[in-house]
């Protein structure tokens, strides 16, 4: 077990040094799947209180606008599961709207492997309106670790977007890491941080306040194995970062 935690102080390293996902889910990623014949039916809220007040590349702007996405996912073995979103946005002067949908398979190491920590791979594709985002039909590539210490707990997702409509399709790969750490405070409660950043393309970074970089204060609730609940505040440091974000997150198995 030891031996394990100078690789996650590496990854924690490296990715501060690395695009917050879109506001529309914003999630660090377990490495678990869902149960085989089980769904998961997620409700992702999030509220951008301080955020982008003009167009830009065609998109609306997000500031005072309230995000609301349908996750539904499937397990279908116990390593394989898929995921379907129904993305939306809630706001005045015409940014009321379905803006798209994603499917997302996923992979997982069996357990019976006996991994040290847990990996599993989600590839997410689909498409959006224009209007609210300008990259229109993007892929996301997303490999999982994570790793549970007594209470301690750290996931690391070095997430790779790309785009093939839109503005950033000749860009190539964008790095976009999503960390997680949090500390069981009791049995139900845990707190944590969760950070999201990007630095453009590979090899042709942004300068810093193009970057995105974006830390949440969250909690996480396991009052019952069939509920989940997740929570949190989230400011951006650079200026193309929104400055502030409630998100919540809460879903349930069936």
């Amino acid at each position: 077990m030891l031996k394990s935690i100078p690789f996650f102080t590496l990854l924690l390293l490296f990715s501060i040094a690395i695009k917050a996902q879109d506001n529309y889910e914003i999630q660090v990623y377990g490495s678990e799947t869902v149960e085989k014949s089980r769904t998961m039916l997620e409700l992702h809220s999030n509220f951008t209180a301080d955020g982008f007040k003009d167009s830009e590349n065609g998109e609306l702007p997000d500031n005072h606008v309230f995000h609301e996405t349908i996750e539904i996912t499937h397990g279908w073995t116990s390593w394989f599961e898929t995921g379907f979103y129904i993305f939306n946005s809630i706001g005045s002067e015409g940014r009321t709207a379905y803006v798209g949908s994603h499917i997302r398979p996923r992979v997982a190491a069996p357990a019976e492997w006996k991994w040290p920590v847990g990996v599993s791979i989600s590839t997410e594709f689909g498409f959006q309106k224009k209007a609210f985002s300008a990259n229109t039909c993007t892929l996301e590539i997303r490999p999982i670790v994570d790793k549970k210490w007594d209470k301690l707990y750290v996931a690391v997702n070095p997430t790779i977007d790309k785009s093939f409509a839109g503005p950033d399709k000749d860009a190539g790969f964008i790095f976009s890491p999503n960390v997680k750490g949090s500390y069981d405070v009791s049995k139900v409660v845990a707190l944590g941080l969760e950070y999201y950043g990007s630095t453009g393309p590979f090899f042709h970074y942004d300068s810093f306040q193009q970057q995105q970089h974006q830390l949440f204060v969250a909690t996480d609730l396991t009052y019952s194995a069939d509920w989940e609940f997740n929570g949190g505040i989230g400011y951006g440091f650079t200026k193309a970062t929104d400055k502030a974000i409630f998100k919540i997150i809460i879903g349930r198995r069936f």
